[in-house]
């Protein structure tokens, strides 16, 4: 598969994580539009992470599908693998699967709670664990970790969701203090309220309602989280790590 090589992240190798749709989606395409191969990631529908893989080829570029559940180990090392295995390397680490969920907290089971918790959190954790190694051959790298407003704000009916997006606030800034001298930098990109396609279990709304409270009156775009990722991943943000980065349109504002 022949690839373009002329963007400003030609050569490099990213690692998307929950990569079949919306947010993790737009990353893949944004960062596979400055050159970079990517791993796209998906647990259960190979088909639309297939569609994700069939978009960056077309535009000449390069990609993979590396179908698994990021809060088993092997999974994770899977991923890592496989991304050495067709591309050589490991430059970049989007940490973006996650699970929402929308249950009071009285009627929230142990069995939810664990769950919402392990794939942001878990997964965070254990790919990163399988991913720095390579980076650190490669010289250095990029880890960015998506949050949430939630986190900030707190959110009814999401004590899980809010637990496991402040949780990867923690695992951010301890990484970037140890990971620092390996020349790998790791930031937290928290978006506000986006319009994604949800499904019934995360609260499901209508496309485009949810501004009310935003100060510039609309929803944001997958695409525009995209970019503050894709930011932080080129020469640009070299001397940004260890942050929190909101895309919530003023939203701390109102």
């Amino acid at each position: 598969m022949q690839g373009r090589q002329d963007g400003r992240l030609g050569g490099m190798v990213a690692i998307v994580t929950g990569s079949a749709r919306n947010i993790g989606r737009a990353i893949a395409l944004a960062l596979a539009e400055e050159g970079t191969s990517i791993v796209v990631n998906g647990l259960g529908d190979r088909a639309a992470a297939e569609g994700v893989t069939g978009e960056i080829v077309a535009a000449g570029g390069r990609a993979i599908v590396q179908m698994g559940d990021v809060t088993r180990e092997a999974d994770a090392l899977a991923l890592a693998g496989a991304a050495v295995k067709a591309f050589g390397r490991v430059d970049f680490l989007i940490s973006n699967a996650a699970v929402r969920k929308q249950t009071p907290f009285l009627e929230m089971t142990l069995e939810e709670w664990h769950r919402v918790l392990a794939v942001p959190l878990d997964g965070a954790f254990l790919c990163a664990r399988a991913a720095v190694p390579h980076m650190i051959r490669a010289g250095g790298g990029a880890i960015v970790t998506l949050g949430g407003i939630s986190a900030h704000l707190g959110t009814r009916d999401r004590a899980h969701v809010c637990a496991a997006k402040a949780g990867l606030v923690g695992l951010t800034h301890a990484l970037a203090m140890e990971l620092a001298p390996h020349k790998i930098r790791v930031n937290c990109v928290a978006p506000g309220a986006v319009d994604t396609v949800r499904g019934t279990s995360a609260g499901a709304r209508p496309s485009g309602t949810g501004a009310a409270n935003i100060p510039l009156g609309r929803m944001g775009r997958p695409e525009e989280v995209a970019a503050i990722v894709r930011q932080l991943c080129l020469p640009d943000g070299a001397y940004v790590t260890g942050q929190t980065i909101h895309v919530n349109g003023g939203a701390f504002l109102s």
